[in-house]
């Protein structure tokens, strides 16, 4: 069950609105790296987990906190649109501005919710639930919670460093600090579920029945045979329980053999 009271999580305030920053806005809200990813990713996560409640709990209030997000950014969106240009023929005709403005805007702010915020991304695509992460593995998903939230923060900065709305910025700096604190909270219980130590993911399947020899091989496929050197490549493996190691990489199978096509398969009787 969840709860609303009608108040912001955080001031949003927009002296000078502008259009144009509010479809940069739209990625922050529907974009790959924006709050509807983290907001559905820690909710179904949470709703599907197993094992000690308090990873539930956790889940679940981030992926709340994330909706009051959205709201912010909604918000935000809706004010830098007070003001936008809505008649082509008038507005663009009697002011070249807001022609300039209008061509850089997000049309559907204008034709689909008269000045207000999209479940989409910054060029209009729609929010695709394929970026959400929940695989029903607590220390898999939270290696995937720290990647949406580091390119989450990325963006946010890049956001900041787009306006110079004192509002704007004060906004963004609030959900940078949040993305900040999520990027530690999803380490810690990583941490608290023994760090490098619960490498590899899931530490529940027996290493003895990995092809071993592979199991901390680095590859290399350079048609010279020279391997760069690096951390991943010599010394011992981050999960303390192998050696990296060059190998060249060579074929171990044959060339594929099919069988001839079927003669009801649709294919060329030459084929058969």
């Amino acid at each position: 069950m969840f709860y609303q009271d009608g108040k912001l999580q955080y001031r949003v305030r927009v002296e000078r609105p502008n259009p144009i920053f509010a479809r940069a806005l739209q990625q922050a809200i529907g974009g790959v790296e924006g709050e509807i990813r983290v907001m559905m990713q820690y909710l179904f996560q949470g709703w599907g987990a197993r094992g000690p409640k308090k990873y539930r709990d956790m889940l679940i209030n981030t992926g709340t906190e994330e909706i009051g997000h959205i709201e912010m950014l909604a918000t935000a969106v809706a004010l830098n649109l007070e003001g936008a240009p809505l008649s082509m023929q008038e507005d663009v005709a009697n002011d070249g501005v807001a022609g300039a403005v209008l061509g850089g805007m997000n049309l559907r702010h204008i034709l689909s919710t008269g000045l207000a915020a999209t479940p989409e991304n910054c060029n209009g695509v729609p929010f695709n639930a394929s970026h959400v992460y929940a695989s029903g593995n607590l220390m898999a998903d939270m290696y995937a919670n720290v990647t949406a939230e580091a390119t989450g923060r990325v963006l946010a900065t890049r956001l900041y460093g787009m306006t110079d709305d004192p509002g704007m910025k004060d906004m963004l700096s609030f959900l940078i600090a949040r993305d900040t604190m999520h990027q530690q909270q999803w380490l810690a219980v990583i941490d608290e579920l023994g760090g490098s130590a619960g490498l590899p993911i899931p530490n529940s399947f027996p290493q003895s029945s990995e092809t071993t020899q592979f199991s901390y091989a680095y590859l290399g496929h350079h048609k010279d045979g020279v391997i760069p050197e690096g951390r991943w490549s010599q010394g011992p493996s981050i999960d303390g329980k192998g050696q990296f190691e060059p190998m060249i990489s060579e074929p171990l199978g044959g060339e594929p053999e099919l069988a001839r096509p079927r003669p009801d398969s649709g294919a060329q009787s030459e084929q058969m």
